[in-house]
């Protein structure tokens, strides 16, 4: 089985911004249509409203990747030994065929304690390891590093500056990357630093003392991320700010707009076995999991209604268009004007 790795984007903040938007209909755009999408509920998984958190993602990505026909489904996996843990097989089943999976808010150390070494995170990994998207928002940003900043223990609870181990993402590309979302945050004015994710520079200097010398701190400013593109080769930066590169406090910084090479993130190793330090049920799940239903064509009837309608816009007669559009919709489709032209939809 031939690997074709994902790609991952890593946000700042803002997962459900303009920018945000943006970087997912970069995503959408390179994957396939109806776009299957499976939200984690993992790192929000202690609250009581988790679902609602999750939820509100799912319904903008259903909203604003329309044209992509999306399929979304959230994956309640919210904590081991309970019947919504991250290690039931049946809970897990939309993410054997997500094209796009996303993580978002909650807490990064939950995260890892749910997920280091589930069912569920070896599946995110075995998709991506044939070709689905990443996206990894807030809380989900700094847990799937090689360090993690324990936000709430620290600045909520009062904690002493640790930096435990994170999920380790790209470990399998020996990249060993940790990550600090809301790098830029201003929210205590000026009176409190609450950059570097709320900790402040003080603090921030004291986790990186902690973390190994030979890794890179990739910081994101807020509604910005980047796109790490394995397969291609390149990173590149979206959104409102600029992307960070740190490494023996020496900053790098990558302005929106700006694509570099991978090769800068450290020298990659790219896997050649699919299946190399994939959970061995996880992948077999994926590999063994039966194919969707093939989606209904349209008939040649309602095509050549399609290009009738298109051609009634061309000449801009509205009229014969809506009425094209009525005949369309009465035979169990809709139409979708789209930059790229029409697109039909079976209703």
């Amino acid at each position: 089985m031939h690997t074709t790795f994902g790609p991952i984007a890593m946000l700042g903040s803002g997962e459900t911004s303009l920018a945000g938007g943006r970087i997912f209909e970069t995503l959408a755009q390179k994957l396939p249509s109806p776009l299957r999408i499976a939200v984690l509920e993992t790192p929000a998984g202690f609250e009581l409203n988790s679902a609602q958190v999750a939820g509100r993602v799912a319904e903008y990505l259903a909203t604003r990747l329309q044209n992509y026909r999306p399929v979304v489904d959230v994956v309640p996996a919210r904590k081991r030994g309970t019947e919504f843990s991250p290690d039931h097989p049946a809970l897990l089943q939309p993410l054997l065929h997500a094209d796009l999976i996303f993580m978002g808010p909650g807490s990064p150390t939950y995260a890892v304690r749910q997920l280091r070494g589930s069912l569920a995170w070896g599946l995110v990994r075995a998709r991506h390891r044939l070709g689905a998207a990443l996206v990894f928002a807030s809380a989900a940003t700094i847990a799937v590093g090689t360090r993690v900043v324990p936000v709430y223990e620290i600045y909520k609870v009062g904690e002493e500056v640790t930096a435990p181990e994170g999920l380790d993402l790209f470990v399998d590309f020996h990249l060993p990357l940790s990550f600090i979302p809301h790098w830029n945050n201003t929210d205590g004015g000026a009176d409190v630093d609450t950059s570097r994710c709320f900790m402040g520079m003080e603090r921030f200097t004291q986790w990186c003392a902690l973390t190994p010398k030979d890794h890179t701190v990739i910081g994101l400013d807020e509604h910005t991320g980047l796109i790490i593109d394995l397969s291609a080769g390149t990173c590149s930066v979206s959104g409102v700010s600029s992307v960070t590169l740190l490494r023996e406090c020496d900053p790098e910084i990558y302005p929106s707009g700006r694509t570099f090479p991978l090769a800068e993130l450290g020298t990659v190793y790219c896997p050649q076995d699919p299946a190399e330090n994939i959970l061995a049920a996880a992948w077999e799940m994926v590999t063994s999991a039966p194919p969707l239903a093939v989606p209904e064509a349209p008939a040649e009837e309602v095509l050549e209604l399609a290009e009738q309608r298109e051609l009634a816009r061309a000449r801009k007669d509205w009229a014969a268009s809506d009425n094209l559009r009525d005949q369309i919709a009465a035979l169990g489709w809709q139409v979708l004007d789209t930059p790229e032209g029409q697109k039909l939809i079976k209703v």
